[in-house]
């Protein structure tokens, strides 16, 4: 494990707190004995050479821990380790903390989110989360590594960089592209009205984009509802051009935004979930109307801390945390068993989906698809749910699942990503393979050939099948992102389209390109294309 030590040959400068120990001694009565003990690889004490007893500057050992980004259940296993780990550290101000402890809250503080909370609303973090900082570490780092920063809407795109810089392109009929006009833009182009704001999620919907920045504030531009779908009421919707923040949630120190086909939704800081729209009939647990601009907050879920969300055309998944293993609620439209609950029951009140616990299976992502749902296991275990068209849960058939079901043709895979669109569904394995299954129809499956070639009935997508395209590519794909949009609400647009992001840093496209959403402007006369074209971004 490499540990970024120096700052210096990385380029970067990052500001440490530097705790001090009382009557920890770092001088020595003369230079000779210095010397002697540098020539024989002695650190301190009576060791032999080589050996440097940490317990001697915990001071070093805590940088260590806390610059290597270790895992929360690393440090929680270095503790039971031996007393150095387990025993109070004596730092002030928190005399008993151990230096696993220290570790986690030096990592939170690393985040703005975490950094600019007061003292009490961090204790109160501590004690939803489980009462350790390890555990609020792995609370962050559960939403850190299930968001992505390449979005694929429909007709147009969102990429957000490392440094928190926004591109966008694609369709710009309603201004979603945030670049001051509504001209379709067929290359990445810097939103610079957002010069000097760090962006950390960007969310896509019909017409529409929302950005969520380090300080907890929420932009928005183009069709000014919080409806992701079209509607009757679309040709007397005001439009953004440039992004404006969110006056309504000024309030709420938001991490997370997501865009559905009939509703909004945002996530604050303290695992609180906000539903804007689409309340009627208690869908999402309260009653508004479809311009309703203030957000709703889903009280039942008040004392669960949600750590990340995921919404389908018409429903919502929650991946809650809990200190002995995460679990999944649901709430929205249940036709096609999408909610998971063995029914196809609406659910107008956040319900716990109690499957998970019989398969033994740890959730540690979601994927809300259009009409079908996903979840990843601890163990790389990969779960599907809710309607079957075109095989897209990968079960061999078309039929719904009204709970999650193991997909068994990925059993010696162990998946670490996944993602779904409109009856698509993508899981990248360790190896950086990317497995598909569900509909070739829009090119989301970038692996079938001319569509003349083709038999009549066309190939078989209900079971898992490796993506030959990516792998010709022999880079290692560590996300992949599809249009997650129902396309006969959004035709217009063009077909979907699919990101996939790779380790290195590099990202392509393919799919639906009529719009510019691929980054690259197509030949004349071609709408789509099925091998992965490069887009001009580095995501390093």
């Amino acid at each position: 494990m490499q540990c970024p030590m120096d700052a210096a040959a990385s380029g970067t400068s990052p500001v440490m707190q530097c705790h001090s120990i009382p009557d920890e001694s770092t001088s020595h009565s003369s230079p000779l004995p210095t010397v002697l003990e540098r020539s024989q690889r002695h650190c301190y004490g009576d060791g032999t050479p080589g050996e440097f007893p940490l317990a001697v500057s915990p001071s070093i050992v805590l940088h260590v821990l806390s610059a290597c980004d270790l895992d929360p259940k690393d440090l929680a296993a270095l503790e039971a380790t031996c007393t150095l780990f387990s025993k109070p550290a004596n730092f002030a101000p928190y005399f008993a903390l151990s230096l696993p402890e220290l570790a986690s809250f030096d990592m939170c503080q690393k985040r703005t989110m975490f950094k600019l909370m007061t003292q009490e609303e961090k204790e109160c973090l501590k004690q939803q989360c489980g009462g350790s900082w390890k555990h609020v570490l792995r609370y962050i780092l559960v939403r850190e590594k299930n968001v992505s920063r390449v979005i694929a809407g429909p007709g147009h795109s969102i990429v957000v960089t490392t440094s928190g810089d926004v591109y966008s392109f694609g369709a710009n009929c309603s201004g979603q592209l945030g670049l001051g006009d509504s001209e379709d833009r067929f290359k990445p182009c810097l939103i610079r009205s957002l010069q000097g704001i760090r962006i950390t999620q960007a969310a896509v919907g019909s017409r529409r984009t929302m950005l969520v920045s380090d300080t907890g504030r929420v932009y928005a531009f183009g069709k000014d509802s919080f409806r992701g779908a079209e509607s009757v009421e679309a040709a007397h919707t005001n439009q953004i051009t440039t992004p404006k923040v969110v006056e309504s949630l000024k309030g709420v120190f938001v991490v997370q935004a997501v865009i559905g086909g009939y509703f909004s939704a945002v996530l604050s800081r303290e695992g609180r979930v906000y539903t804007f729209s689409w309340g009627k009939s208690e869908r999402l647990g309260h009653n508004s109307e479809p311009s309703d601009v203030e957000p709703r907050l889903l009280s039942e879920l008040e004392d669960v801390p949600v750590a990340y969300i995921s919404a389908g055309n018409c429903y919502l998944l929650m991946l809650a945390y809990q200190p002995n293993g995460m679990s999944v609620y649901s709430v929205g439209c249940g036709l096609g068993g999408k909610l998971g609950h063995g029914c196809k029951n609406n659910k107008g009140m956040p319900k716990l989906i109690e499957q998970f616990r019989s398969l033994s299976f740890n959730p540690v992502s979601i994927a809300a698809g259009t009409w079908h749902a996903a979840a990843l296991g601890a163990d790389g275990r990969v779960c599907t749910w809710g309607w079957g068209h075109t095989g897209c849960l990968g079960h061999g058939d078309e039929e719904y699942k009204a709970v999650p079901t193991v997909v068994e043709g990925l059993r010696n895979v162990k998946a670490v990503h996944l993602s779904t669109g409109e009856y698509t569904t993508f899981v990248v394995a360790d190896n950086g393979d990317v497995y598909s299954c569900g509909s070739s129809e829009s090119l989301n499956l970038a692996f079938q050939g001319d569509d003349e070639a083709e038999e009549e009935e066309g190939p078989d997508f209900s079971t898992p099948s490796i993506v030959e395209s990516l792998k010709a590519l022999n880079k290692k794909v560590a996300q992949v992102c599809p249009t997650n949009a129902s396309y006969w609400l959004n035709s217009e647009m063009g077909h979907p389209h699919t990101f996939a992001v790779m380790e290195s840093g590099v990202l392509c496209a393919f799919g639906g390109g009529t719009r510019g959403q691929l980054g690259v402007k197509l030949l004349e006369g071609v709408e789509k294309v099925s091998v992965p074209m490069h887009v001009p971004i580095d995501l390093s």
